[in-house]
């Protein structure tokens, strides 16, 4: 029995916790995992990277390299090592400026979860991808960055290659499956949006940079990449081309799922597939999204590739209110919907990938 060949699309979260399920159902159908992850982010770590040194911004392709990793001690050992991220070094005491006295007797600076990034003051460079003199000053070179970006950063400049950077990496950590980017050279994301200025909630402006589109408060109306028509990756093309599933979804609708429509090559792959198509619901709306039913998720995904065809939509039972309006967006696609619950039980809007995987097992092992 030949493996079932799946390749998922996205980015950062939603992709990561895509994945964690489809580990889960890999044993029982033999499947074989290809991620497809865009390559916009621009804030962070990965946007310090991609401003500083160029080349692909690793952040997403570290998450996804981590939520593939093997089961082996040493390689989930080495997994919540490229997740942990560099606290914020303490300013040195005003009469010790070598810093020496206050990192020998002052207080550790405290990280509380692997893979979870500190607090930093406002301007430090991290949240949005630009810092202030004082916090350059400060020594933040490494605060706020994951070592799986580093690691990555590294790699690629080594091989110069990021496919075999990525394939290399996969390898340190015993990944199930394999990870590939979007393109291989990084792409710009710009948003026409209404309302990004509250005070001007009919005024259409263009917000540029994956992180000022995650973020912004107005509507977004429309979505491009610059450049517009970047090559996609040839071994994502290839996969496309060979997958038995190709699975959109969850995660940041414009700047994580929409994107990869908008790369030609990939939409063309993606068209011509012979690959049955599944999209996986978000729980809630985000910032970017707010006011975007789970219907007009669907619509979106049609606006952006009028040709796509959908076999099968997965939405939460919970989240899904009334299932009608996603139902009939579904068969807009050719779809047919299928409610799981599928949320985490603490009622935070995250998937979860155990309730996921289980969904997912009678969908991707059907008959055609």
């Amino acid at each position: 029995m030949t493996a079932t060949r799946v390749v998922a699309f996205g980015g950062g979260h939603g992709l990561s916790a895509s994945l964690r399920a489809l580990r889960r159902c890999a044993p029982e159908l033999d499947l074989d995992i290809t991620a497809v992850v865009t390559v916009g982010d621009d804030g962070g770590s990965s946007g310090r990277l991609r401003a500083e040194r160029g080349g692909l911004p690793p952040g997403d392709l570290r998450q996804a390299l981590a939520a593939l990793a093997g089961d082996h001690p040493a390689t989930r050992r080495s997994a919540k090592l490229f997740q942990h991220r560099f606290a914020e070094v303490p300013p040195p005491r005003a009469d010790d400026p070598s810093g020496t006295v206050s990192r020998l007797e002052g207080p550790l600076p405290h990280v509380s979860g692997i893979g979870r990034a500190p607090s930093f003051p406002q301007g430090a460079g991290v949240d949005g991808g630009r810092g202030s003199a004082g916090a350059a000053d400060r020594g933040a070179g490494l605060a706020g960055h994951a070592v799986g970006n580093l690691v990555l950063c590294g790699l690629m400049e080594l091989l110069g290659d990021p496919v075999a950077a990525l394939e290399h990496a996969g390898a340190m950590l015993g990944a199930v499956g394999r990870v590939l980017p979007m393109s291989c050279e990084p792409v710009g994301i710009e948003a026409r949006v209404r309302g990004a200025d509250p005070r001007r909630p009919d005024e259409v402006r263009t917000v540029t940079g994956q992180h000022q589109v995650a973020v912004t408060t107005g509507r977004v109306e429309s979505l491009r990449l610059t450049p517009v028509a970047p090559e996609a990756c040839p071994q994502a093309v290839t996969a496309i081309g060979a997958a038995d599933w190709l699975i959109f979804g969850p995660g940041s609708w414009y700047t994580s799922v929409l994107p990869h429509l908008l790369v030609p090559q990939l939409a063309a792959a993606i068209v011509a597939s012979p690959a049955r198509r599944l999209v996986t619901l978000n729980l809630a709306a985000e910032k970017e999204t707010s006011g975007l039913s789970q219907a007009d998720h669907l619509a979106a995904l049609r606006a952006y590739l009028p040709e796509l065809r959908v076999d099968r939509v997965v939405a939460d039972s919970k989240a899904a209110g009334d299932p009608e309006p996603v139902a009939r967006a579904a068969e807009s696609l050719g779809a047919r919907l299928v409610l799981a619950p599928v949320a985490v039980t603490d009622g935070t809007p995250r998937h979860d990938p155990a309730a996921l995987g289980a969904a997912l097992v009678p969908v991707l092992g059907a008959d055609r």
